[in-house]
Order: structure tokens, then C-alpha cells, then sequence
């Protein structure tokens, strides 16, 4: 693709999604650590590699897979979470992937009530920024064994949307959301249809 029609399409997707580069500190909301709203905050990140196939993750200890997401700690912007979770579940640095964009605003999920119920979790769901961000570096920098307890013991590339059908049913709804509103930032050829 020219440079110019690359870089047009660029600003266009940067519109689309919002935010795509560069956060201050104070990007992070005053308030949005606290549960006041019933809603943890936290960050989700969608990896793509060079054929627009996604990261797909297996919970350890677990059989649900996932994209990787993780909690923001009060110091950090929810660019620098994104970039910690990353490290942190998939073994995967700041040079191994370039940021493509996020979503524009705090997407909310409810825990089932079985989760919330017995005094274990403080809070009703989870807020989330989401982001996209495209694998620079090989299938060999993916490292499930970074921290001394994994999140993740298996992982593989999926197609785009194969996240919405296998994910447990109370993230449905939000997984939809993320990758209606990431797609337009994917390479322009890209095929993908929207389940119904």
C-alpha cells in the first residue's frame, strides 16, 4: 500500500477508536481506582499478528481461554497496565509489539453472582480500556512462564472473531463490543464478517 493512502487510513482509525497513542499520567481517571462504582478497573489487550489473527490464551488451571487482562495498579496509566498485563501473561515487551489503538471509553462487564456472592470479590464486575496492538516480533517471544504463577499455560492464533463464540457467556456481550469497535483499525484487506 503507498505511504500516503496507509497514512490517510491510519487517521482515519485513529478517530474511529479514539485515543490510539501517547497517554499522560493523568489519563487515568481521578476516582476510577476506587470501587465506588462497583466496578474494578482494568485493561484487556487483543494481539494480532501479520495475518490479522488474534492471541488466544489459556486460563492455567482453568479450561476457559481469554484474551489477556489484568487489574490497573494506582500508579500506572492504563497504557502502562496494558503494557505490565502483557508482559506479565504472555511474556511479550514494549519493542515485541507496536500499539495500533484502544477503545474509547470504559466497556463494563457484570461477575455472575455465584462470583460476587460469599464475601471473595468487593466488587460488582469490571471496567475496561481495550486494546489492539500488533505483534512486532516473532511466536517465539510469547512466554506464558514470566511471573512465578502463570495466568496462561497454553495460547495459540485464532481468527478474529473466534474470540466472541468460545468465550464463558458473561463476556460475550463485551468481547463483541471490543472487536466491533478495534476492527476498523485492522489492515483494510482484512475479510472478517461479524458473527450474529
Amino acid at each position: 500500500m503507498p505511504t500516503g493512502i496507509h497514512l490517510r487510513c491510519r487517521a482515519t482509525h485513529e478517530r474511529i477508536a479514539g485515543i490510539v497513542t501517547g497517554q499522560s499520567p493523568r489519563e487515568a481517571a481521578v476516582g476510577h481506582f476506587e470501587y465506588g462504582d462497583g466496578y474494578r478497573p482494568c485493561v484487556g489487550i487483543i494481539v494480532c499478528n501479520i495475518e490479522r489473527q488474534v492471541l488466544w490464551a489459556r486460563r492455567a488451571r482453568h479450561d476457559g481461554w481469554q484474551f489477556p487482562q489484568g487489574g490497573i495498579e494506582p500508579t500506572e496509566t492504563v497504557e502502562q497496565a496494558a503494557y505490565r498485563e502483557l508482559y506479565e501473561e504472555v511474556g511479550l515487551s514494549p519493542s515485541k509489539v507496536r500499539l495500533v489503538g484502544r477503545t474509547h471509553e470504559w466497556l463494563h462487564y457484570d461477575l455472575p453472582r455465584h462470583y460476587t456472592s460469599g464475601g471473595k470479590i468487593s466488587f460488582l464486575g469490571q471496567k475496561q480500556i481495550w486494546f489492539l496492538m500488533e505483534l512486532t516480533g516473532s511466536d517465539k517471544d510469547v512466554c506464558l512462564d514470566t511471573v512465578a504463577h502463570p495466568e496462561f499455560d497454553a495460547w495459540c492464533w485464532v481468527d478474529y472473531w473466534v474470540p466472541v463464540d468460545r468465550i464463558v457467556t458473561f463476556k460475550r456481550d463485551i468481547y463483541r463490543r471490543v472487536l466491533s469497535e478495534l476492527e476498523p483499525l485492522l489492515p483494510v484487506d482484512s475479510q472478517s464478517v461479524i458473527p450474529n
